[in-house]
């Protein structure tokens, strides 16, 4: 049987005549609708416009973003740089002829770790100065200008190698060392010179007492076998004498 077919009418026939039905959006729905389409317009010009200022002000270009450039051997930082977070990198160093600052409010902290992740050397700089748990290497040790260095060993020894010498230089002060039990100067193959207008030993300990009597002033200045140094009055000929509380 062949079936029938009715074609949609937006009229209908009723007692009173034809009726429309309008399809579509109309009244208050229609202007909400635009409003919302103006306002997705406005915040899409106004996020574009933020995009681009925040390109223009951080300077982000094909090599990096501000101070921050990507070359061939690595990252490269110009001018002052600020990190909230902590920074890994393989070396760290300033351009040539130029000084590398490390600056912040408290302290600053370089650790160096092995591939398991134990940190073999530790660079600490606070208020007591700078700490290193081991050993170091450096061509060059000053303070700022007018204030003193001091290199100190709390708990252990302090030991200064060099291949070709160490010089130890205060211009515009004076020098001192001072130790808990020994203060050792070596040299193997040369010598260690004192020179001086004036060289002070005044705790030396004083030896047997010769028969120059015991108001003399004068002293002879005498060497242990095992290298101690004491005071001996002095006379006509060497009054040092091997002094058992002394030498031994």
């Amino acid at each position: 049987m062949p079936q029938e077919q009715y074609a949609p009418r937006s009229t209908m026939q009723t007692s009173e005549g034809p009726q429309v039905y309008k399809v579509g959006i109309y009244g208050w729905r229609k202007r909400c609708l635009y409003f919302f389409v103006l306002l997705l317009m406005i915040l899409i010009l106004v996020n574009l416009a933020m995009t681009i200022w925040i390109l223009k002000v951080m300077n982000f270009t094909i090599d990096g973003m501000g101070n921050l450039r990507i070359t061939d051997k690595g990252l490269k930082l110009e001018g002052d740089s600020e990190f909230l977070k902590p920074l890994y990198a393989k070396e760290i160093r300033s351009r040539p002829g130029n000084p590398l600052y490390f600056q912040s409010a408290r302290n600053v902290t370089v650790n160096i770790l092995n591939d398991k992740t134990k940190v073999l050397t530790r660079l600490v700089t606070g208020a007591e100065g700078t700490v290193f748990p081991k050993s170091i290497e450096t061509p060059n040790v000053r303070a700022d200008p007018f204030k003193e260095l001091r290199l100190e060993s709390p708990t252990r020894a302090l030991v200064m190698e060099a291949p070709k010498g160490i010089e130890i230089n205060a211009e515009a002060g004076s020098l001192k060392a001072t130790c808990r039990t020994e203060l050792r100067l070596e040299s193997k193959d040369g010598e260690i010179t004192l020179n001086s207008a004036k060289i002070k030993l005044p705790n030396l300990p004083q030896g047997s007492s010769s028969s120059a009597g015991s108001r003399q002033k004068i002293y002879e200045l005498c060497v242990c076998p095992n290298g101690r140094l004491f005071l001996s009055q002095a006379g006509t000929s060497s009054t040092c004498q091997i002094n058992t509380s002394v030498c031994l």
